[in-house]
């Protein structure tokens, strides 16, 4: 096969109503490089020390836009990192011993069904068991009865799965619905199961080795394991440790109280389609959080389905249109792209069936109004749509946004408000209210569902009331399926709607609408300090920016040839995660504090970038050249310090830019990494460092 595609959900994480769990894609060598995602791919730091590193790992969404392979996914970081661990803890022997329980248990299942007059559908069984010629809704009452729920395919056949969490009784009581009284405990121990002409035969069963590599076979106890993961953590540059100011990415506060009910059986182990009656509390978490969610927005209705940003572009481009065409209008199919835009908007407009073209900004980072007009003009009755992010990618609030709203409505199109930036809006303004016809809402930002490393997220897509009946439905939903699903499970990524519930619920109206203005004020005090030392690209007629600012670094690389990538490799060594680098503008840095830091954490960043700009100012002044400084160095690793140290500068100031050592200093595992080798080697099997053959050393 030149592609494979499936679930890791089998590997330790749990249901949670459907999701969010992780999918995986594998190919081909010679497609590695078309692959959506990203790669983790092996290179080496400046001293030779090999390092693992995301390659390709350029947003490329905002490179290729409308040509991006990446927007069709959510990495699913967190969740691969569950199974990926499960598989340390169990190793090879202990994932086989799991399948060959399981296989047991569905062919001792199989055979008891035969045995009694019973016709399966399928044949030979893994996990999975069909059966054929039965009254459905009887066997599934029957099963109800004793807290057991099966799938009824339909009125003649029901099917029921088992797994890890099986056990002999289990299987009893499923085979009792229909039925069947077993007592010989023999008969569901597997014992016999290479003989059950419901076995898969030898010939399609794996006999050669898996999971070789060292970390599948380390961790055995459960000290060992803890151990392992602590480890694992120390080398992270979290939230826990350190704010992280991505701008554009709303890294906020992440509380524990909205954490804990993810892990709760009665969250995390509810099967997508369990009855109604089986799930009413998650189906009241849903309810409430589509409520909330239109009061804030302004919209007539919600569905959390998409379960990633770029989902619920792609719900909100689809809604739109089914709308158009349910108007007859099946040729409007140009969707109008500010250049200050999210760059993931034109490959999701691309996905929808639509043709993108893209307007221009004037020099204050809006949208430019005259080019909207020659753009709308140029479309004709084929405009469709005009995907805009208010406040803008740009940090700011741009004024002609109601404007805008009236050409593109005049002109038959609808309005698509990007809400990645809904934490500057909460509580003060509502798209739904100022024009807007749809939108989609990222808890995993606003509403404090961590990123987890890139996942898991949910996109929500928020509407007019015109466009309800173009949200995305579901066949096992209960509801019309104008447009059909965008996620396997009718509510998306439902095991982690809790957060959001509860952050809703403690912060009130009142807190959520402070959590804005507190988000503003923060980032106008940042441009207001750094603005001293660093020129802020974007700001309104007041001078003011939104919840984000652009620090220009161009006129400081063209006069010392200091980068943005100096300044963010220097920021470790201050124990900050960089900001966002060179979006939506090449050679700057993207700011936003978010509501969650407070002042002494804001100056203690505001310390750092002057600290950096110092240091850039004597390069300036020729104490250093830009390959010789600090800036060029770092980030500085416990290794750089002990060895040798032949650096025009001292080793104290290399690690502790301020001067002063501290206990609770973040040293950074490897140096600066080679980007173009990280590129070139795709491919990691998880195997010591030391292992890796690179390119640099063939």
């Amino acid at each position: 096969a030149d592609i494979a595609i499936g679930s890791a959900q089998r590997f330790g994480v749990p249901l949670g109503f459907g999701g969010p769990h992780a999918a995986f894609m594998a190919v081909s060598e010679d497609l590695a490089r078309a692959i959506p995602g990203r790669i983790v791919g092996v290179s080496t730091d400046t001293e030779g020390r090999p390092a693992l590193r995301l390659a390709l790992q350029t947003r490329e969404q905002h490179i290729r836009r409308e040509k991006a392979t990446s927007n069709i996914c959510t990495a699913q970081v967190l969740l691969a990192n569950i199974a990926g661990l499960y598989a340390c803890w169990h190793g090879p022997e202990g994932l086989r011993r799991i399948a060959e329980r399981v296989l047991g248990h569905a062919v001792a299942a199989a055979d008891a069904l035969v045995s009694h007059g019973h016709r399966l559908r399928h044949s030979p069984v893994f996990d999975t068991v069909c059966v054929d010629g039965v009254d459905a809704d009887a066997v599934v009452a029957a099963a109800a009865a004793d807290d057991i729920d099966l799938r009824r395919v339909d009125e003649r056949s029901v099917s029921f799965t088992f797994d890890e969490t099986t056990d002999a009784s289990v299987v009893r009581r499923v085979l009792a619905a229909f039925g069947l009284e077993v007592t010989d405990g023999d008969a569901l121990t597997g014992i016999g199961v290479a003989d059950s002409p419901h076995s898969p035969p030898q010939s399609l069963l794996r006999h050669d080795e898996i999971l070789r590599q060292t970390p599948f076979h380390r961790h055995r106890s459960e000290h060992a394991m803890l151990r392992h993961l602590r480890r694992l953590a120390d080398r992270d540059l979290a939230l826990d440790r350190t704010m992280i100011p991505l701008g554009s990415c709303t890294m906020k506060l992440n509380a524990t109280t909205e954490m804990e009910p993810v892990s709760w059986p009665s969250f995390a182990d509810v099967h997508p389609f369990s009855p109604a009656e089986r799930s009413a509390g998650y189906r009241r978490v849903v309810s409430d959080l589509e409520a909330m969610l239109c009061e804030i927005t302004g919209y007539a209705a919600v569905s959390l389905q998409p379960n990633a940003g770029s989902q619920g572009e792609f719900a909100g481009l689809l809604a739109i249109r089914a709308w158009h065409r349910s108007r007859g209008d099946h040729h409007r199919d140009v969707c109008l792209i500010p250049s200050s835009a999210h760059g993931t908007n034109a490959a999701s407009a691309v996905m929808a069936g639509m043709r993108v073209a893209v307007v221009g900004c004037d020099d204050n980072g809006d949208v430019d109004l005259s080019d909207l007009a020659d753009k709308i003009a140029a479309a004709g009755d084929r405009l469709a749509a005009i995907m805009v992010t208010y406040p803008s990618t740009h940090g700011v609030f741009e004024r002609g946004i109601g404007t805008i709203c009236e050409m593109i409505h005049e002109a038959g199109g609808q309005v698509y408000v990007d809400g990645a930036n809904l934490n500057a809006l909460v509580g003060l303004a509502r798209p739904g209210r100022f024009g807007a016809d749809v939108s989609h809402l990222n808890l995993h930002k606003t509403f404090c569902i961590p990123h987890g490393g890139g996942g898991p997220g949910v996109g929500p897509v928020a509407v007019a009331a015109h466009l309800a009946p173009f949200l995305p439905g579901h066949p096992l939903g209960g509801t019309d399926q104008v447009v059909g699903p965008v996620a396997a499970a009718p509510h998306g990524s439902a095991g982690i709607l809790p957060i959001p519930w509860v952050y809703g619920h403690l912060m009130g109206p009142t807190g959520l609408r402070r959590a804005t203005e507190v988000a503003i004020v923060a980032a106008n005090y940042l441009a207001t300090r750094l603005g001293a030392h660093y020129p802020v690209l974007y700001t309104d007629a007041n001078g003011r920016v939104a919840h984000e600012c652009i620090l220009d670094i161009r006129p400081i690389t063209k006069a010392t040839g200091v980068t943005v990538d100096d300044i963010a490799k220097r920021l470790i060594d201050h124990g900050f995660h960089a900001p966002t680098v060179s979006f939506p503008v090449s050679g700057t840095l993207m700011i936003e504090p978010t509501e969650s830091e407070d002042l002494a954490e804001l100056d203690r960043f505001c310390t750092a970038m002057i600290s950096i700009r110092t240091e850039i100012d004597r390069i300036a002044a020729g104490e250093w050249s830009i390959e010789d400084s600090p800036l060029r160095h770092a980030p500085h690793t416990a290794a750089d310090l002990v060895g040798d140290w032949g650096r025009l500068y001292p080793r104290l100031l290399g690690a502790y830019p301020l001067g002063t050592p501290t206990g609770d200093k973040y040293f950074p595992p490897v140096s600066r990494i080679d980007a173009a080798a990280g590129d070139r080697n795709l491919i990691c099997t998880c195997e010591p460092l030391e292992s890796y053959a690179l390119d640099s050393q063939r």
